[in-house]
Order: C-alpha cells, then sequence, then structure tokens
C-alpha cells in the first residue's frame, strides 16, 4: 500500500498533473520500452510488442478548487475543478502547488442552502497584498486527507482515480506480453474526459481498456445498484458515457472466470469514464471497462476493499497475456 499511499498523496488536480505524472513516470520507467507527455499532458508508456496494439488507460487527475478571485481581506473565491460538492470540501484544509495551505469555509447564515459562490478559502492572509505574495488568481488547490487502512478497506482523497493508476502500474510490472502495449495515465478526466480521446487519436488501438471507479450500491440508502465492496473487480457494460463492446466484455468475463478472478457486472446510468471519450475516436475503437467499486466517491474519504483492487490488477494482466 505504500506505493497507493505515494500516488494518493501527490499533487494532481485536473489540468495541473505534472507532480502526479513524474511520479508515475518514475515506477513505470523500468517497465517501458519508450514514455513520453503529448500536448494534453498525458502520460504515454509503451511497452513494444508485435501482437495487437492494447491502449490502457487510467487518469491521473483529481479534483480541486480554482483561485478565481481575492477580496481586499485576504480570503480566495474559488470554482470547483470537476464535481467538487461544497460539502465535502468545508472545513477541510487544502493545499496548493506552492506548499500554501488553507481552511475552506462559510458563513454559518448560508448552511441551509450552500453554493460555491458562498465558499472561500482562508490562508491566513490579513490583506490582498498578503494572500498575493502567496496564491494568484488561476492557481490549483487539492484538499487534503489521512491515508488510512481500515481493516480490508483502504480510504483516502484522490482515490479516485489513483487506485486504477496503482492497478496499472501493478500489472505493468507483472505482465508478460508480446502485445504492443501503451500504458496511458490520461489528463483532465474530471473535466470532461479531455485527455483520453486524443490520445486515443493518435495511439489508434486495436483495443482499449480503460480502468476506473464505480459508484457502490451498499450502504444505507445509497442508489441502489448491484456494486458492493469486497465483491470483484467490476466489468463495465454501461454508464452514462459508454455501453462497451460485446467482444471485450465477453473476454473480460470469460477470463475471470478461468482465472478464479472474482468479478460483478457494472450497469450505472450516471457517471462516465475515459472509455466514454475513446470509443468513438476515429472510425471506432472496441472498448472495455474494469472498474474498482467505491464508497464516498469525489470526496476526501473516498473508500475501496483491498480485494477489489487486486482482483482488477489480475484481470488487466490477464487480459494483456491472453489477447492475440
Amino acid at each position: 500500500m505504500e506505493l497507493l499511499k505515494k500516488l494518493c498523496e501527490a499533487f494532481g488536480p485536473s489540468g495541473c498533473e505534472e507532480e502526479i505524472s513524474a511520479v508515475i513516470k518514475e515506477e513505470m520507467r523500468p517497465f517501458a520500452d519508450e514514455i513520453y507527455s503529448d500536448s494534453m499532458g498525458n502520460l504515454i508508456c509503451h511497452k513494444k510488442g508485435s501482437g495487437k496494439k492494447i491502449m490502457y488507460a487510467a487518469h491521473m487527475d483529481e479534483i480541486g478548487l480554482m483561485v478565481t478571485f481575492i477580496e481586499e481581506t485576504g480570503y480566495l473565491r474559488c470554482a470547483q475543478i470537476g464535481y467538487l460538492p461544497p460539502h465535502y470540501s468545508i472545513n477541510r484544509f487544502v493545499k496548493f502547488e506552492n506548499g500554501t495551505v488553507g481552511v475552506v469555509a462559510y458563513e454559518k447564515e448560508h448552511e441551509a442552502n450552500l453554493r460555491q459562490e458562498k465558499v472561500f478559502i482562508d490562508i491566513g492572509a490579513k490583506s490582498k497584498e498578503e494572500a498575493e505574495k502567496k496564491v494568484s488568481v488561476g492557481d490549483c488547490c487539492c484538499v487534503m486527507s489521512h491515508f488510512a487502512i481500515m481493516g480490508d478497506k483502504v480510504a483516502s482523497k484522490t482515490l479516485d482515480n489513483r487506485v486504477s493508476c496503482y492497478a496499472l502500474i501493478r500489472a505493468a510490472k507483472e505482465m508478460k506480453s508480446d502485445n504492443d502495449i501503451y500504458y496511458v495515465f490520461t489528463t483532465q478526466e474530471e473535466v470532461g474526459l479531455r485527455g483520453a480521446g486524443p490520445a486515443a487519436f493518435k495511439i489508434e488501438p486495436d483495443i482499449a481498456i480503460c480502468i476506473d471507479v464505480t459508484m457502490n450500491g451498499d450502504t444505507p440508502e445509497c442508489g441502489k445498484n448491484s456494486l458492493k465492496l469486497g465483491g470483484g473487480t467490476a466489468i463495465k457494460v454501461m454508464d452514462h458515457s459508454v455501453i462497451t463492446g460485446l467482444e471485450v466484455r465477453n473476454k473480460l468475463i470469460s477470463l475471470a472466470k478461468e482465472n478464479d478472478i472474482s468479478y460483478q457486472m457494472e450497469v450505472i446510468t450516471g457517471g462516465g469514464t475515459d472509455a466514454g471519450a475513446i470509443h468513438t475516436v476515429k472510425g471506432g475503437v472496441l472498448t472495455g471497462a474494469v472498474s474498482i467499486p467505491m464508497r464516498y466517491i469525489h470526496s476526501a474519504t473516498e473508500t475501496a476493499d483491498i480485494s477489489d483492487i487486486e482482483n482488477t490488477v489480475k484481470l488487466i494482466k490477464a487480459f494483456g497475456e491472453a489477447t492475440h
């Protein structure tokens, strides 16, 4: 779990992925023949081979906040980067890329109808001039959180989607395949699946597999679906952005059965992943997706089951080794 902790704690809101990209690049260096970043900032790790061209995609960006205005009193107004509901960030510490720390707050009279425009960040500045010595309009910050192991569960900020980056790094380290494999750690997924499409357009894969997290259905009063933590890796059928290719979906199911990998089927009507951007590129890409069920998505305490993570590693590894 030390690698996962390292990934979760790295800075990387959408559009500011340089730090997390550098961390992943160092981990992937021994397992790729070439590593480069494209114009969108996607980190592309290419393991050359003579077989099928397979693109694995896991987004490395996280949700966060961006400074939109600095008050004369030194408080910062901010906008969401991705979907970060105001109540999830209130009274939390946030950190800017330069190390500046702040507290997200609001005036109590707005509690009953809390909206983003009523939220502010306190960085301890007494004036606008003092604040501007630490941050500028356009600077990004992310919520700070503990990384915790809770029995067979792990909880942290940014498990969406650093847990999938972790799974993909693990699979790359263990995979033995003659296929031409591109491990792509994408940017700006949280603000509209923006990085994955251009990467797929350039790579032109025969098959793409997206790895991301998905909504649980096993807590009281939640929106019901069939997914539960500890039930296995989730093979996606549908979300709001994609209906996965039947051929690749059936391949994932058969591999799970053959390798005794616990799995469950994912059918949700909301949300979306990089698969939604990849499958329509050029003439279309045969695309599948594997998801890790998660509780409390887009909060500072996202929670996943360690066995689901391990089963995800096994399945994406098996797919790369079995596809011809």
